[in-house]
């Protein structure tokens, strides 16, 4: 099945020149990530897993690094194929495929409200007398009104906010280190504790915080969409989307696990969501607080007008197919922005930051997420091990344990997402099956084709 949709190209197909190696599309997945990603999860991590976000840092890593290998191993068989639609819907089922790309969508339209509520929490700790209110509403209008303009944020701009974070977090591990050698001599630097502490260490809260922290590494995946561009994607693709997980999960590891030594005593942290701020502070004084705030706010501002864009045109290409009614989604401005889109996306974030909290959205994003990441890895198993490729044989450890150990870590996680997370996306995915059902008249047609190349 897969050698004969690869082989078969027409010759008159204008294909991308492959031009980028394997450097150039790790610092991509690194940039699409941000070196801070840790940053966001830390305090609530903490807090859930009684003092050890280390540790469910170090556990999602690995569950993602298995999973980064599956999508490496699906961009080898469709090289120009990028997201977990595509090669679910490709490689198991249009129908799943449909589906996965259904949950995917619900990310699309969530993340500018993620970064609307945490860029907002990190500008009310520089200006503690802010209103929330007023805070959410700069942000949602702020990113509305320059996506509106048909402002785009430069890949050069995100490279620069990158190069600052990376500056400011090694100024933290500095002094971080400075601080603990101060207080407790050298030794002090080496220790079990937040790995393993006695007195509250739990397997199942450790467990259950995982399935929040793997939030750090959501967007490892983008650099499957770059496949038709990259230079041996066979090979590159999959050591890209590995070495990204390996980096963000060992870089943010080592000032996480600096991070619990500063401050040993989680349950003293006045604002959880922003709790890392706290730990900057108390190593850096108000400049390392200040410099680390207005990092997040000012990266949240780029992450949400960037995803803003991504959803609207997701949503424009949807109401060109008529997947959602035509006539608003589908609607164009004479400069040819999706306006209805835009300020629909900025009210849901707006109205979305005034209930919804950090970990609430974030676990909402990780049960798209984590969807989409079983449906990659069960199509690994399907198409190398039930299927098995032309011209290899089967190998029990690479098409079915890894794939099997990997889709077990996000299934763990899926099932220990909040509540709330639960209510939501389980509505929304219901709608998606109805919907579904009713288009390909009770699954017997082909579904329509979701267009994710735009975003």
């Amino acid at each position: 099945m897969a050698s004969s949709s690869t082989s078969s190209v027409d010759p008159r197909i204008q294909v991308l020149p492959r031009v980028l190696g394997l450097w150039a599309l790790i610092l991509y997945g690194i940039v699409a990530i941000t070196p801070s990603a840790p940053v966001t999860v830390f305090g609530i991590a903490q807090r859930d897993s009684g003092g050890h976000a280390l540790d469910t840092i170090l556990f999602a890593m690995v569950a993602m690094v298995l999973t980064a290998t599956s999508y490496g191993r699906m961009a080898a068989i469709y090289p120009s194929a990028g997201s977990a639609y595509a090669y679910v819907g490709r490689g198991l089922n249009p129908h799943l495929g449909f589906l996965a790309g259904w949950a995917m969508l619900l990310d699309y339209i969530f993340i500018p409200l993620f970064c609307v509520i945490y860029g907002s929490g990190a500008l009310l700790r520089l200006v503690p007398g802010m209103p929330m209110v007023v805070a959410t509403g700069l942000f949602a209008t702020v990113i509305t009104i320059a996506n509106l303009r048909g402002i785009r944020t430069a890949a050069r701009f995100s490279e620069v906010m990158v190069g600052a974070m990376m500056v400011v977090l090694l100024t933290f591990i500095a002094l971080a280190i400075k601080y603990i050698v101060g207080h407790g001599g050298p030794a002090a630097l080496i220790s079990t504790t937040p790995f393993y502490n006695p007195a509250t260490f739990n397997l199942q809260t450790v467990g259950v915080a995982t399935a929040f922290a793997a939030l750090t590494y959501l967007g490892f995946d983008s650099v499957t969409t770059l496949a038709e561009d990259v230079e041996n994607p066979k090979r590159n693709v999959m050591l890209a989307a590995v070495s990204v997980c390996l980096f963000t999960g060992l870089f943010g590891g080592f000032f996480t696990y600096l991070a619990v030594l500063v401050w040993p005593d989680w349950s003293t942290f006045g604002n959880f969501d922003n709790a890392f701020l706290d730990v900057a502070g108390r190593v850096g004084g108000d400049g390392l607080f200040a410099a680390m705030g207005i990092l997040l706010v000012v990266a949240n501002i780029g992450a949400g007008m960037t995803s803003q864009t991504g959803a609207s045109r997701l949503l424009f290409g949807m109401g060109r197919d008529n997947v959602f009614p035509r006539k608003f989604f589908a609607h164009l401005s004479p400069k040819k922005t999706p306006t209805y889109n835009i300020l629909l996306i900025g009210v849901i974030a707006f109205a979305g930051a005034q209930w919804a909290s950090v970990e609430i959205v974030g676990h909402l994003l990780n049960f798209g997420a984590f969807l989409g990441f079983m449906g990659v890895n069960a199509t690994v198993v399907w198409c190398f091990f039930v299927r098995k490729q032309v011209g290899r044989s089967r190998n029990f450890l690479t098409d079915l344990l890894v794939p099997l150990i990997a889709f077990s870590f996000c299934l763990y996680g899926w099932l220990n997402l909040s509540h709330e997370a639960w209510l939501a996306g389980g509505t929304w995915f219901a709608v998606g099956i109805i919907y579904l059902a009713i288009r390909t008249k009770g699954f017997r047609e082909k579904p329509v084709q979701l267009d994710f190349s735009g975003v």
